[in-house]
């Protein structure tokens, strides 16, 4: 007898849900060295099967670059770790004397993980840290495409947690994921927290999933040479950043945005560096692979693959040894596949003739579907950063680095994360690097250390108030008679008690 797909994947998820309850129950009562003791042997795990689970992310799925994918792993583990390790997350975390607050963190309880399926590994190693550093439980729905290295990722890190003294249950994951089941997980009532990484469509379900939930959205990210930059060392990055995993990262460059005065050199470069520029002909051939039904909607058969297998698929021949597809372009819209965001080795390459066209190109850009992201800037001139540090509706902006790993801070100061918060700019709750703090909740144990007189309220208060309505109507009556006798004799005050003396006797 058969049983439904769908059926088993639901009742998998439910299963994992209600052991990662129990176990997270046991885990909040562990001390801060037995919780660092876990997470170190859990990033060291994880870090020691980096290569391991790059190759078998790469045969899974086919997207991105084994090397590269070792590096992903490393950050997710290591680089993580190293970002979290000495942070407090068990009983008083912060104590301040003078204003005599102490703060007290407590954990959310059960997380729900969706991992991409162009990060598999190491967005797994990642949420799984952060949770088990906050003293939570996690159960994770792998992308059904990576399903299988996402949950042998998992089961490394499960293996070194429970070795290492952390409760059965504490790590669970969906092996046969489905959507019915991902979205049951989101809405399961023991669920309290989730941690959303992929498509528009499923951060929108985790944001309307009645759950708190961190979601992260597009990232269309311009990158712009700025007319002082060094040329040379910049296509280098950019080259080298677009490239990197096949351009699978979230915050990876998708268009040059590039000074008129310095696109011949630029242009130079990048064919140096390997790129292809295609002509007019082949422009049109690779639109329609990029995009085959418009409307923003990019081919998922491009996504992470390299620029000869993308070539080959439009038609086009290239040299084995090319390493990017270039495209000049002077349109930005959701009809221009060029100008969308493409998890792949792809470029339009856009020519500004002033500082204020440079800037308009990237908000369009922005607009299309990077708001609140990342923007990479290449220049020498500090003002300039700054002033698209003011100007720039992204969450972060990086300067004179690869965006794509300088933003989940693998060359940058910011938080090692490989969920990266846009912000209000793009519908989210924080523009934050996403890391153990966020899955913490905070309580605040606060003295009084101000005296506050509260005054009481006086006696006739009440009574004037209750009056109110007879004095004006006493008012009315005095305007009325000064209005038709002649007030020249007229006291205006004995007029008002006689007045208030007649009501006073028909009450």
């Amino acid at each position: 007898m058969e049983f439904d797909s769908d059926l088993q994947s639901i009742q998998e998820m439910r299963g994992a849900v209600k052991r990662a309850k129990v176990a997270q129950k046991k885990f909040e009562e562990f001390s801060q060295e037995k919780i660092d003791y876990i997470v170190k042997k859990v990033a060291d795990a994880a870090f020691e099967q980096s290569e391991f689970l790059a190759r078998m992310a790469v045969e899974e799925t086919g997207m991105g670059v084994v090397e590269h994918k070792i590096i992903k792993n490393q950050v997710g583990s290591r680089d993580v770790y190293e970002s979290i390790k000495d942070e407090k997350t068990v009983g008083i975390v912060n104590e301040d004397r003078e204003r005599k607050v102490t703060e007290f963190a407590y954990p959310f309880g059960v997380i729900a993980g969706i991992i991409p399926t162009t990060n598999p590994t190491s967005t797994a190693f990642f949420k799984t840290l952060i949770s088990l550093k906050t003293r939570n439980a996690i159960v994770v729905s792998p992308h059904p495409y990576a399903a299988k290295c996402t949950v042998e990722a998992l089961k490394i890190c499960n293996k070194a947690a429970v070795e290492a003294g952390a409760p059965e249950g504490i790590i669970g994951w969906i092996s046969k994921p489905s959507m019915p089941a991902t979205t049951e997980l989101m809405k399961h009532k023991d669920v309290d927290l989730i941690l959303a990484t992929g498509g528009g469509g499923l951060v929108k379900a985790a944001y309307s999933s009645g759950k708190p939930a961190y979601g992260v959205g597009p990232g269309n990210v311009p990158v712009y040479l700025e007319k002082s930059c060094n040329v040379k060392q910049a296509v280098k990055m950019v080259v080298d950043s677009k490239t990197f995993d096949n351009g699978t990262i979230c915050a990876t460059e998708q268009g040059i945005v590039v000074d008129q005065n310095i696109k011949e050199v630029t242009i130079r470069e990048l064919k140096n560096s390997g790129a292809y520029f295609l002509d007019s002909e082949e422009k049109k051939k690779m639109e329609d692979v990029i995009s085959p039904l418009r409307g923003g909607k990019l081919n998922p058969k491009i996504v992470g693959r390299t620029a000869p297998k993308i070539a080959e698929m439009a038609g086009i021949t290239v040299p084995n040894d090319t390493r990017l597809l270039i495209a000049e372009e002077n349109q930005i819209g959701k009809d221009i596949p060029f100008s969308i965001e493409k998890l792949a080795p792809i470029f339009p390459l856009y020519a500004a003739k002033s500082e204020e066209e440079a800037k308009r190109i990237c908000l369009e850009l922005l607009e299309l579907g990077g708001r609140g992201h990342t923007l990479s800037l290449h220049t020498n001139d500090d003002k300039v950063a700054k002033m698209y540090g003011h100007e720039m509706p992204v969450s972060r902006l990086v300067v004179n680095t690869p965006s794509s790993i300088g933003a989940v801070g693998a060359t940058t100061g910011l938080k090692a994360s490989m969920t990266l918060g846009c912000g209000s700019y793009g519908g989210n709750i924080t523009s934050d690097n996403i890391t153990a703090s966020h899955l913490l909740n905070i309580k605040r144990l606060a003295y009084g250390i101000k005296d506050v007189e509260i005054p009481k309220p006086s006696e006739n208060r009440v009574v004037e108030s209750s009056n109110s309505s007879e004095s004006n109507e006493i008012d009315e009556i005095v305007d009325q008679v000064f209005q038709k006798v002649d007030t020249k004799d007229l006291d205006p005050q004995v007029v008002s008690k006689i007045v208030e003396k007649v009501l006073k006797q028909y009450q």
